[in-house]
């Protein structure tokens, strides 16, 4: 998290007391809501889920992702509320945790998207890729990029003081050429590089299921979409926020902040709101669903998921093997009347 959308305390007493409570009521809720949340959903789907597609081992490790985040707000509320008193070496460290979390949360979303865009629209590539090797070395490589981005938060985070309180909210950096880099990779490795993929993901799956005349609602398809959308309106306010930070910074040649305290804050909470919604959205849309004794609603939720994916995959499948067999025929007859000419010319 850089500078600017820290939930930093201001210089007006006032301001701070009235902008740190509301910071910690909303930071208080995301934890009461989300880490039980996240942990029901990770207990669920590692007890009860036996049939795990690849967007269900998705969904798992996001849930782990934002139970990592989450577990770590009632420090930050005491922080906040009084002063941090863990030292910079922990300050580093929890902020690492909390950007490594965050970075890993988006890709896993832009995964997904690219998951289901190979499902449905290049069914047979995704006949190869279906294996647990493939999606295992992919969250590896997405857990260690994320550790790799988030390098930059042990090196530029430090404890520093303010109204007679220390807090582990500032960076320090050696030049404005690194607060550019860092924000950078922030904006785009963090938000725009992976809003494009899923926006073009999903707008193909769009144009093939219409072409496929696939009418129907399923509350799984709909799940991972509002996903999305949730993920995507938590985050947008803070990488605008980082945008403004950046062209500030570009426009003047120094490092001063150009947002509001009141927008730094909202952004701040909507960042770790983030993190709690989705099981709040897994439990509106299992409501609804009517299982056995024997089987919970979220576990139903889970496993009509990974049936719809794979039902959605075979209708790609005949479809284009459909299409392979029509043009097949079509080169056979126009093969056959080549040779037809050739004799009688």
């Amino acid at each position: 998290m850089n500078h600017s959308a820290e939930l930093s305390p201001s210089e007006d007493p006032e301001e701070f007391d009235g902008g740190t409570a509301v910071v910690c009521v909303i930071l208080g809720l995301s934890f009461l809501v989300g880490a039980p949340g996240n942990l029901l959903v990770i207990w669920t789907i590692l007890r009860h889920v036996k049939q795990r597609s690849h967007t269900v081992v998705l969904l798992l490790h996001l849930a782990a992702a934002d139970l990592l985040v989450l577990i770590t707000l009632p420090l930050w509320i005491y922080s906040l509320a009084h002063t941090w008193v863990f030292g910079e070496h922990f300050c580093k460290a929890l902020v690492y945790i909390v950007n490594v979390c965050m970075f890993s949360s988006i890709f896993f979303i832009t995964l997904m998207s690219v998951e289901r865009y190979l499902a449905i629209c290049h069914p047979f590539v995704m006949m190869r890729w279906k294996t647990k090797s493939i999606m295992n070395r992919c969250l590896v490589f997405l857990w260690l990029f994320a550790l790799l981005l988030g390098v930059p938060a042990i090196l530029t985070r430090t404890v520093d003081e303010s109204d007679g309180a220390e807090q582990c909210l500032s960076m320090e950096v050696n030049s404005l050429t690194h607060a550019i880099l860092f924000l950078c990779v922030e904006i785009f490795g963090g938000f725009v590089v992976p809003f494009i993929i899923l926006t073009v993901c999903y707008c193909l799956v769009a144009a093939q299921l219409r072409k496929m005349s696939f009418n129907s609602k399923q509350k799984s398809m709909v799940l991972v979409h509002t996903v999305v959308i949730a993920f995507t309106v938590c985050w947008l306010p803070y990488h605008i926020i980082n945008i403004t930070d950046l062209v500030c910074i570009l426009g003047s040649g120094t490092e001063h902040e150009c947002v509001p305290k009141s927008i730094v804050y909202t952004s701040g909470a909507l960042v770790f709101i983030s993190s709690s919604v989705n099981p709040v959205l897994y439990a509106l849309f299992a409501r609804n669903l009517r299982g056995s004794l024997e089987e919970s609603r979220l576990v139903r939720l889970f496993q009509e998921i990974a049936t719809h994916t794979n039902k959605l995959r075979e209708m790609a499948l005949q479809q284009q093997a459909g299409q392979r067999a029509a043009n097949t025929q079509v080169e056979l007859m126009s093969d056959s009347l080549c040779e037809k000419n050739t004799v009688n010319p």
